[in-house]
This record gives structure tokens, C-alpha cells and sequence, in this order.
């Protein structure tokens, strides 16, 4: 997870003094090249899915990548919802 926290523009900025494209990074972190242009572009909300992934991990959002089964796992952990506890 980034530690740092970036708006759109110093995220793009570190890509250009580092001199890594948008395109190697999203190859190299496995993300739609075209979705973190928009996700850079601000076009995307980020609330879900890959852009929520590529928000995080350009450092735009906290959050957490969960997968489904974690997602479960901590849901059943904490009892169901509406439930007391």
C-alpha cells in the first residue's frame, strides 16, 4: 500500500522526473493502461473495482485491496450485519 499521498498532478509529475511512462507502470502493475490515464485524468470515481486499485496504488487514496474471500472472511468475523454484537 503507498504511504505517501498524491493529487493527480504530482502523480503524474513523478512519473515524468522518474522517466517511467503511465503505460510501463500500468504494464508492469498488471492495470488497463487506459483506465489510469482516466484514473490520472480524474474521469473515474475510484470507488471500486481497478480504478479503486490504481487509485491506491498511484497513492491518490487510502484504502485496501481486499480479495472477495477476505472481504468474507472479515464479514463473517465481525458477525453479520445488523446483528448485535
Amino acid at each position: 500500500m503507498a504511504t505517501q499521498s498524491y493529487d493527480t498532478a504530482s502523480a503524474k509529475a513523478l512519473f515524468e522526473i522518474s522517466g517511467t511512462s503511465v503505460a510501463e507502470w500500468a504494464r508492469v502493475k498488471g492495470f488497463s493502461v487506459g483506465l489510469v490515464y482516466q484514473v490520472l485524468e480524474g474521469k473515474r470515481k475510484c470507488m471500486r473495482g481497478q480504478s479503486h486499485q490504481i487509485a491506491i496504488a498511484l497513492g491518490l487514496k487510502r484504502g485496501e485491496c481486499l480479495a472477495v474471500d477476505e472481504i468474507s472472511r472479515r464479514l463473517l468475523a465481525n458477525g453479520s450485519p445488523g446483528e448485535s454484537n
